[in-house]
């Protein structure tokens, strides 16, 4: 579902847009351990050059820039790119608020936030661009068949080698969302934010208890998977059969 919006490593990519060098390396090391690709501009020309150019799932974008304000930024941005746009201000005015709304910011905070509501309110635009796009494709959905594993969207039903499938909600979207990318490694941040409509905390270890579960269903031995593999350090992988070239 993130596309280009992954690096080769399968980690979403995020751009911070922000003068301060050390609180932009701050946000950087904070969101590196949740699975986020984090590249940085130090001014506004610079950093509309990169959202337009970057295929990022999310900008994070202070107002007062050199060069060009966040707001006249955001407002050239839109002319070409519907990326989430979170904007953070140290201003805290509420014309500042009023006008990022009416040139489409996605949410708005003030850079007297905590690091949990950073990552709170982002996986929320992220997510909320990854609904509207399902929402999108919605009217004609494809099945997905990797190997002898064949789910279809328009009825929720999935079976493995002709055999029904008994999944959970969370199991199905877990499986789906590993299965359209299959060959491609899913942090488990990832598979958070594309399982939109769930809440799971940060380090939530039930993304594993579920895998597991998967895992059990599918009949994978998780030290040889026929299906799903763990990339240590990165997350997990829906194995490609060797004959199905990476699309």
């Amino acid at each position: 579902m993130f596309g280009k919006s992954q690096d080769p490593a399968g980690r979403t990519k995020l751009l911070i847009v922000d003068d301060d060098e050390k609180f932009a390396r701050l946000l950087r090391d904070y969101l590196e351990p949740f699975g986020y690709q984090v590249e940085t501009a130090g001014d506004g020309r610079q950093g509309l050059a990169m959202a337009l150019e970057g295929e990022y799932a999310a900008v994070i974008l202070d107002i007062m820039l050199p060069g060009l304000n966040g707001l006249d930024l955001l407002r050239e941005l839109r002319r070409e790119s519907q990326v989430p746009v979170l904007m953070l201000t140290a201003l805290g005015d509420e014309p500042d608020r009023s006008a990022g709304v009416e040139i489409r910011a996605d949410d708005y905070l003030p850079t007297t936030f905590s690091t949990r509501e950073l990552l709170a309110l982002l996986r929320s635009v992220i997510r909320r661009s990854i609904v509207t796009a399902k929402q999108q494709h919605s009217a004609q959905p494809a099945p997905v068949s990797v190997g002898g594993l064949w789910i279809d969207p328009a009825t929720h039903l999935a079976t493995l080698d002709d055999q029904p499938l008994s999944l959970t909600p969370v199991e199905y979207d877990m499986l789906m969302a590993l299965a359209r990318s299959a060959g491609r490694v899913k942090s488990r941040e990832q598979l958070l934010l594309e399982i939109a409509e769930r809440d799971f905390e940060a380090f939530d270890r039930s993304i594993d208890v579920h895998i597991s579960s998967l895992r059990k269903k599918l009949g994978d031995d998780p030290k040889s998977p026929r299906y799903i593999e763990t990339v240590r350090g990165a997350g997990y992988r829906m194995r490609r059969p060797e004959s199905e070239p990476l699309e």
